[in-house]
Formats: C-alpha cells, structure tokens, sequence
C-alpha cells in the first residue's frame, strides 16, 4: 500500500458525483499523495468508542492501491496471515485466513466528507461491534438510494468512507467530478 505523510498531491479540488443521479456525494476534496499512515496508538482514549481517527482529514481524498472488499480468497501462507484488507483485521473463514480480491484504486474520505449518505435499508452490510467494519460489501447510499460507498467504523482500526474506482469529468471551472462507479 501506498503510505506516506497527507502531503498534497493534487491541489485541484475534485468532486464526487453519484454513478444513478449525478448528485454531488461529497464537497470539494483535494487529493493525497498516498493513504495516510495511522496506528493503533493514535486512537482516542477519552470517548467511550476508542475508535482510531479517520485515515484521511477531512477536506481530502486518497487512492488506495490495494484489493478492497469482497470477492475474498484463501491466503497463502496460512501460518503467517495478512489483514485481509488495508487497514483492516485478519479474517478467518472455513476455508482458512482470507484476502481481499476485490477492487484496486479505491477512493478513500473522511466520514464527514461524505455526510449525506445513508444506510442502507435495514442496515445491510452493516454489521460489526462499534460500528460496521466494512468487509460485507457497499452499506451507504445515495439520497437517491444508489447504493455507493462503504462505511468503515468499527473499533477495531481508523474510520473512513471507501468509494469503488471512479471515472473522471472536468467541467469548464476545472473542477474534476469523478463519478463513482458501482461494483
């Protein structure tokens, strides 16, 4: 993965617009240079979640270049496994420890940056301890109800938003509108 200080990247401002209706998902981001690094040890011991910071400030966005989500698949190396994705816990199945295959170059917010989407009915793939831990697939829409990104929240690592790869618009004030594609 990609890691580094939240060194600008891109000082243009980008937009993402929902793949369905074309609204606005989030407000002017700029992009990172690479996903931030953050550890365990900088979670927040006064609140009673103890959940880690969000991997990106607000105002900003990075590309992850790793697998994200599901399809997951049996690891190699069953005596020595990885997270099964970025940032994320070891998973074990009744296969054995899994890994993600799922989408690279995922876009990464800060929660509050991407406020205006809602659960999905019933909270699907929502499920978790403090929060949803992001591993069942998309669980935040649209106002419209497309489903579109993931709320990563749970107590076990940093929060954040993960949209799917993006397809990318520039509009006469130079302003990028990348459009989220659905998986």
């Amino acid at each position: 993965m990609r890691r580094g200080s939240p060194e600008h990247y891109n000082e243009g401002m980008t937009v993402f617009l929902c793949p369905k209706c074309g609204t606005a998902i989030t407000p002017e981001l700029t992009e990172l240079a690479a996903v931030p690094d953050v550890s365990d040890d900088e979670r927040d011991r006064d609140t009673e979640t103890r959940r880690a910071p969000s991997t990106v400030p607000r105002g900003h966005y990075a590309i992850d270049p790793e697998p994200w989500q599901p399809p997951y698949v049996v690891q190699d190396g069953q005596e020595d496994p990885k997270p099964a994705q970025s940032r994320g816990p070891v998973v074990c199945r009744e296969e054995g420890f899994v890994i993600s295959a799922g989408s690279r170059h995922t876009v990464l917010v800060h929660p509050d940056d991407a406020s205006s989407l809602q659960p999905l009915p019933n909270w699907e793939n929502s499920s978790g301890c403090c929060g949803p831990t992001g591993e069942e697939g998309l669980n935040r829409a649209c106002p419209c109800g497309a489903p579109v990104a993931t709320l990563v929240a749970d107590c076990f690592g940093p929060v954040g938003v993960q949209f799917g790869p993006v397809g990318v618009q520039v509009d006469v004030h130079h302003l990028v509108r990348m459009r989220v594609h659905q998986s």
